[in-house]
């Protein structure tokens, strides 16, 4: 197997230093000082689950790259998805399957309307990882866990998805394919927008979320709008939302904070109009009250 990542931030570097590790034969579509020194030295990564490794791996800019590949992780922030369906139709063969792994809900079937002919599956991560220099990846805590799969409307042969999970298991990543991806990326969504959300609002690392008090009591209120949304779109939760969402904060390495924190912190480019002003309009379209993230939303009106 063949696989293409496309974004090698955090959640691309990670799967494209685990995978490589596990001797797979992987290709990283980088750009700038990271692509630099990725290709001068290799991709060093920092990770509490394989340790200290400098990895020799593939490294190019999209329009560099001129092969196919059999599996493309589309790992780029949300608002960046339109600048890479060129690179996706030019690396798919007839039996490509993409797998977007982003925060934001609906990955999944908005590039399959922008690249009709090549097979979007959807998907969703649980990791701490992040680019901690360029040319370095740093992955936090244990959890490294990867759900996947295919849209009822979409055909994907069982064995291609079986073979794909082999090779990230392998690699020592929790691989599941889902029967209902719908409900798990949205379980995801929820959980990200509560988590990026509560840790940018009061400017805290997620130790601060998993005590008792106002910081986790926003963060559940967070995952109590969210929920409601979910249920009037018809997702059929198999445990109770909130209870999962506190189960998954409090499993994270408590100096942790999501990638979204990051970027605006430093006044970068952020997911915030995915992970916040989306849910209030999609909220606002099904009449679900959310108090909690409009509080939320006074604080970041002018991003």
């Amino acid at each position: 197997m063949k696989y293409l990542i496309a974004g090698t931030g955090g959640v691309g570097g990670s799967i494209a230093a685990f995978l490589s590790l596990a001797g797979k034969e992987v290709t990283c579509i980088v750009r700038g000082e990271h692509l630099k020194q990725m290709q001068q030295r290799g991709l060093l990564l920092k990770s509490d689950l394989k340790g200290e490794h400098l990895i020799r791996v593939k490294a190019c800019e999209a329009e560099a790259y001129q092969e196919k590949a059999d599996v493309i992780f589309v790992c780029v922030k949300g608002y960046s998805i339109d600048s890479i369906t060129q690179l996706i139709a030019r690396a798919s063969h007839d039996k490509t399957v993409v797998i977007p792994i982003l925060n934001v809900y609906g990955t999944g079937p908005r590039i399959q309307r922008l690249v009709p002919e090549v097979t979007v599956l959807d998907g969703c991560i649980y990791i701490v990882g992040f680019v901690s220099a360029p040319g370095e990846i740093s992955q936090m805590g244990t959890i490294f866990r990867m759900v996947y799969g295919a849209h009822r409307e979409t055909r994907v042969e069982r064995a291609l998805l079986e073979t794909i999970q082999a090779d990230l298991v392998e690699a020592g990543i929790k691989a599941e394919i889902s029967d209902d991806i719908n409900k798990d990326t949205f379980v995801k969504w929820s959980f990200i927008s509560a988590m990026a959300l509560t840790g940018a609002y009061f400017d805290v690392p997620m130790g601060e979320v998993q005590k008792s008090g106002k910081v986790r009591d926003l963060f559940i209120g967070l995952s109590q709008e969210s929920a409601a949304l979910g249920r009037k779109l018809g997702v059929e939760y198999t445990e109770d939302p909130i209870a999962y969402n506190l189960k998954v904060i409090d499993k994270l390495a408590p100096e942790s904070t999501a990638s979204m924190q990051k970027d605006l912190a430093k006044g970068n480019q952020s997911e915030i109009q995915g992970l916040l002003f989306d849910l209030i309009a999609a909220a606002q379209t099904h009449d679900i009250e959310i108090p909690t993230y409009q509080r939320v939303a006074e604080k970041f009106k002018a991003f």
